[in-house]
C-alpha cells in the first residue's frame, strides 16, 4: 500500500507546493480536488508535470463545482453540466493514469432519511445510471485510468449507500476500468462490519478513502483501524490509501503523524 493525501488538506498556494510538502512528510501520492473555476491550461500543465517535478504522483483527480453529484438530477441543465464535468475529469485521468469517481447523487438530503435506510434504485433509475457509468468508462477505456463507484452514506445520497449495492453495478458493467472506491467514513455509518465489507469487495477495490467515524484523521474516532488494514493486507491490496478528512489541527504536525500511524498499520504483522 502507498500513502496519499487529498489536496484541500495540504497548505500551499499551488499544487506543486502542496506536493512538495507531502513528499517531505512521507506521502507518495496526492488526490487532486480541483475547483472547476480554476481549471485551465496552466493548471492542466502543472498537473501533467507534477510527478516529474516533485516525485509525488497525482493518483486521483476530481473536478469540483456546485453541480457535482447531480449527474442524475431531474433538472436537465444541472444534469448536463455535471456529466460534462465528470467526463472532463475522466479524460484527464486517462492522460495521467489516475482514478476518479462518480456517485448516483451527492449532497445533503432533505428530509433526512432517519427511519428508512438503503433505498433501492427502481429499474429506470438503475438502467439510466448504468448507461451513464458505461459512458464515462468509455472515456478511459484502453488507459490505466479507472472510474470508480464510491458508496455514500444515506445523509448525502438516497441510493447506493452500501458496498454491496455498488458491487452489483460494477459486476454488471464488467469493464476493466471500473472498480470500487470504499470510503471508511461513509462505511462507518452504513456497514455493520467495515473490515468484512472490504473483504467482500475483494479485488474490485481500486482506491481507498480514509476518514474516521467523525471524519477526522484515522485514530481520532472509533473505527477499528487494525481490522481495516488487516483486511486490506489479507486481500493483497497494493494501491493507494488516501486521507480525505479533516487535518484535525496544524497539518504540518498532524499529517506527518497520521502518515506514521498509517505506515505502522500497513506493516502490522510483517517481519
Amino acid at each position: 500500500m502507498k500513502l496519499c493525501c487529498s489536496s484541500p488538506m495540504v497548505p500551499g498556494a499551488t499544487l506543486t507546493a502542496k506536493a512538495d510538502l507531502l513528499k517531505t512528510w512521507g506521502y507518495e501520492g496526492i488526490a487532486v480536488f480541483q475547483p472547476l473555476e480554476t481549471w485551465n491550461a496552466a493548471a492542466h500543465r502543472e498537473l501533467l508535470e507534477l510527478e516529474a517535478r516533485t516525485g509525488v504522483k497525482p493518483v486521483e483527480f476530481v473536478l469540483a463545482d456546485d453541480v457535482y453529484g447531480k449527474a442524475m438530477a431531474a433538472d436537465p441543465v444541472e444534469r448536463a453540466a455535471c456529466r460534462a464535468m465528470y467526463i472532463e475529469a475522466a479524460a484527464v485521468c486517462a492522460e495521467i493514469g489516475a482514478v476518479t469517481e462518480i456517485e448516483y447523487e451527492y449532497g445533503a438530503q432533505n428530509p433526512l432519511p432517519l427511519f428508512d435506510p438503503f433505498a433501492q434504485l427502481d429499474d429506470a433509475q438503475h438502467d439510466a445510471f448504468v448507461a451513464f457509468y458505461r459512458e464515462v468508462l468509455g472515456v478511459v477505456a484502453g488507459s490505466d485510468a479507472r472510474v470508480l463507484l464510491e458508496p455514500i452514506n444515506r445523509y448525502e445520497s438516497r441510493y447506493l449507500n452500501r458496498v454491496v449495492d455498488n458491487i452489483r453495478i460494477i459486476d454488471e458493467v464488467a469493464h476493466p476500468n471500473a472498480g470500487l472506491l470504499p470510503d471508511l467514513f461513509h462505511m462507518s455509518i452504513e456497514e455493520a462490519d467495515p473490515a468484512q465489507s472490504l473483504r467482500d469487495a475483494g479485488d474490485r477495490i481500486a482506491h481507498v478513502h480514509l476518514g474516521d467515524t467523525n471524519r477526522l484523521l484515522p485514530g481520532r474516532g472509533h473505527l477499528d483501524w487494525d481490522g481495516v488494514f488487516a483486511a486490506l493486507r489479507d486481500l493483497g491490496y497494493d494501491g493507494y490509501v488516501n486521507l480525505e478528512c479533516s487535518t484535525s489541527g496544524d497539518p504540518a504536525e498532524t499529517l506527518p503523524a497520521a502518515g506514521a500511524f498509517l505506515r505502522s498499520l500497513m506493516g502490522a504483522g510483517t517481519s
